[in-house]
């Protein structure tokens, strides 16, 4: 391949990385135009997770051995296995050379002074033979392994493999596997700060749940599976009492913690509601101020209001404040059509404005114990409010 092919190769595995929608098409993106640049047969994209101690296989991609997934629930090998990425290169790193790649063979021997040129030989550190012994158990013939780095760190590795009878990798092809593997680090870094920033706009930051963008996002999607197919949808509203009063007397440090521990608590409490249902879809957030909320999808009604009880007599036992006011709306229980979120919004927040003004110790239901609020006409003078932000 001349300089003009790879500086093709290179601009397209740039381009499918950004085009891609998330991190997994991303790694994807990067192990099929490695192998495409490479001319293998199979590539793959690992990370080196820190805690584990383990290099966790992303994707696999091209011919794959059988009990190989294109993304694998949990492929991974200790570090220990293949200390050349954790430790060999990190000393060289240390002493003020660069990540290199460097070339395995199914055979175990030296690739013809390959690997050496990249600066790394063959089998670094003697544990050549297990690579060795994966290729040929895989049918593969040769690899080029090139560590990935971010933020100054091995993140992982690109590995790019030919059959059995392939043309060992060369000089020049090892020293373009590290070209290669600086954009995929590239395209990979992208999509972290990609994803931290909608995290970032997903979550409120001081409590860690989610955020209002969050709840309209998913309520807005939770909605649209209750009108294809009657998922039941509930939206449990809090109000935690107290929290002015904690401020003005112990300071707004301690009203933060008082959001912090409810926060906790609200977690537990959606957390609790998923193990029931044996669900995942229940969404803790904070709407602004002390206004909180919990959005369950799949769960029966019954279940969220028992949940929402549990969360009152345990806000009673915070410490601060004064506990909660919760209202539950649920298209479970009779409260007739729901036609958009604001409905459902509605009628969670009137409920939950009723157990405040009775200072209830327990959460007030939409469509069980107030007809108003059941047959869709508008709550008496005095019982409205505006739910925030809507």
């Amino acid at each position: 391949m001349g300089d003009d092919a790879r500086l093709r190769a290179v601009l397209r595995l740039a381009q499918a990385m950004a085009a891609a929608p998330d991190s997994a098409e991303a790694a994807r993106a990067a192990a099929a135009g490695a192998r495409t640049a490479m001319d293998g047969s199979f590539a793959a994209v690992s990370v080196w997770e820190r805690a584990r101690g383990r290099l966790r296989v992303l994707v696999n991609d091209g011919v794959l051995a059988p009990g190989e997934e294109t993304f694998p629930q949990d492929e991974s090998y200790p570090v220990h296995h293949f200390p050349e990425i954790a430790e060999f290169l990190h000393e060289r790193w240390t002493g003020g050379e660069g990540p290199q790649a460097w070339v395995e063979t199914a055979d175990e021997a030296p690739t013809s002074g390959a690997g050496f040129s990249a600066g790394v030989p063959a089998g670094a550190g003697g544990h050549g033979p297990r690579r060795a012994a994966a290729l040929r158990r895989r049918g593969r013939g040769s690899c080029v392994v090139a560590p990935i780095v971010l933020h100054g760190r091995a993140w992982g590795e690109l590995y790019v493999a030919r059959p059995p009878h392939g043309v060992v990798f060369g000089a020049e092809e090892v020293a373009f596997a590290t070209v290669l593997a600086a954009v995929v680090a590239a395209g990979l870094s992208q999509h972290e700060r990609l994803e931290e920033v909608r995290r970032l706009a997903f979550t409120d930051p001081l409590t860690g749940l989610g955020n209002r963008r969050a709840v309209d996002a998913r309520l807005d999607e939770a909605l649209e599976r209750h009108r294809a197919d009657g998922t039941v949808v509930s939206l449990v509203v809090c109000d935690l009492n107290g929290l002015k009063e904690v401020n003005d007397t112990a300071g707004h440090a301690a009203g933060d913690r008082l959001l912090e521990r409810f926060g906790c608590l609200l977690s537990r409490c959606g957390a609790m509601l998923s193990g029931l249902s044996g669900l995942s879809g229940t969404l803790a957030a904070r709407l602004g101020g002390d206004e909180f909320c919990l959005l369950a999808v799949g769960s029966p009604a019954d279940e969220v209001v028992g949940v929402a009880e549990e969360l009152c007599v345990r806000a009673g036992e915070l410490g601060a404040g004064h506990g909660v006011a919760c209202g539950v709306a649920s298209t479970g229980d009779p409260i007739g059509p729901v036609h958009s979120a604001r409905r459902l919004l509605r009628l969670a927040d009137a409920a939950q404005y009723r157990a405040k003004a009775a200072r209830a110790g327990k959460p007030v239901v939409a469509g069980r114990e107030i007809v108003h609020l059941a047959d869709g006409t508008e709550p008496p003078a005095g019982e409205r409010r505006r739910f925030r932000g809507r």
